[in-house]
């Protein structure tokens, strides 16, 4: 799998997600026919480490593989950016366990949560583990779980370790009610008294076997940048294509106050305008902070101040740009956009909900500027 050929799949299943945007609504999850196209396409497991037979592809593919498939439709570029964040675990897995874990060909769809909301008790050389854990996207097509837990080992302060459940050990729960990202299926899971071997552990507290530049970007201060750039690919994706479908709206549609079309009047024009500025200027520090560190890590250069700061502030700015830009031209539709039959709505729903991931959170943009006064990147938890 190349990276030119794993984005040109991605734009070439842009057609087939847009016909089924109203299925993935109205089923709350990927539609089972799209979800096995994106297994074939490889899109749940993009980062997988090649001591399995993974693709183990770059940031920048993976950005621009989210990006295409999140302009289609978000709930979309959502599963995929996380299922193949997730991927990156398989470097953390013993390479026989993993195979035999995953198969030949490697077939790694993993959903699941970072939050220790499971506990897990040390028996015989496995570890029983139970527990409740929500926000689960892309649970419904999962073949693994990530479940986070705290080890009850007689320990004041239970230790967290993650470790990876077969998802046919696992109970769905119907949660997912929203108001945007309808289709990504994020509902709970509970696994009641399953038996995992210690072998399955994930945690990333311990060093990777996998030796890949990949798994040494992310094995350092950057790691967590590394991932998150997929998030505001996901993102900067919602708001391209929430822009052409603008453009596309402006060309053929006035308004109810107006016949004379959208796209030939000047404040029309001018918040089209704004907006393409906003994302071309917020796609381009993103991309530009992931290529450093990447080219830094290949030469062995790779240095957590330099390259963690510009990474996480760019990714937590381009997210609430893209959120700012999808507004712009939502509001500049007018009463065109809260028809269910305009995709325009949907894309302003999809962006509301995306800036309520972690990777958005204001306090990155605080912890960025605190290091830029001097302060030590320790004090900050990078």
């Amino acid at each position: 799998m190349t990276s030119d050929h794993v984005i040109a799949a991605a734009q070439a299943l842009a057609p087939v997600i847009r016909d089924m945007r109203e299925e993935l609504d109205a089923t709350r999850h990927l539609p089972t026919s799209l979800a096995e196209k994106m297994t074939r396409a490889g899109f749940f497991q993009l980062h997988a480490c090649q001591e399995l037979g993974g693709p183990e592809l770059p940031p920048l593919t993976g950005f621009q593989v989210i990006e295409e498939l999140s302009k289609a439709d978000g709930s979309v570029g959502w599963c995929a950016m996380i299922a193949s964040s997730l991927s990156l675990t398989t470097g953390w897995l013993a390479p026989e366990v993993g195979r035999k874990m995953f198969g030949n060909p490697l077939d790694v769809r993993i959903a699941g949560s970072i939050r220790p909301e499971g506990r897990a008790y040390p028996v015989e050389g496995v570890h029983r583990v139970e527990g409740q854990w929500n926000f689960a996207s892309g649970v419904h097509h999962a073949n693994w779980l990530y479940c986070t837990c705290k080890v009850m080992n007689g320990q004041h302060t239970p230790e967290v370790r993650t470790l990876l459940v077969p998802a046919e050990s696992a109970t769905i729960v119907d949660t997912w009610s929203v108001v945007g990202m309808c289709g990504t299926g994020s509902h709970d899971f509970v696994v009641d008294g399953v038996f995992v071997p210690h072998e399955h552990d994930v945690s990333r507290s311990k060093p990777p076997t996998a030796s890949g530049q990949l798994f040494t970007v992310y094995n350092a201060a950057v790691g967590q940048g590394a991932t998150w750039s997929n998030t505001a690919a996901n993102a900067l994706g919602i708001a391209r294509g929430a822009i052409d479908t603008f453009v596309d709206l402006a060309t053929s549609t006035g308004s109810t106050m107006s016949t004379a079309l959208l796209r030939d009047r000047p404040m029309v024009q001018t918040r089209l305008a704004e907006a393409e500025a906003i994302v071309g200027a917020a796609r381009a520090y993103v991309m530009e902070s992931v290529r450093t560190a990447w080219e830094a890590a290949g030469d062995g250069a790779l240095d957590a101040k330099r390259h963690a700061l510009p990474l996480r502030l760019a990714i937590t700015h381009s997210i609430h740009e893209a959120v700012r830009a999808v507004d712009i031209v939502f509001h500049a539709a007018g009463t065109n956009a809260v028809y269910r039959k305009n995709p325009l709505e949907r894309y302003f729903r999809d962006i509301h909900v995306a800036v309520q991931h972690a990777a958005a959170l204001p306090l990155h943009i605080e912890a960025a500027g605190k290091v830029l006064m001097g302060h030590p990147l320790s004090s900050v938890g990078w």
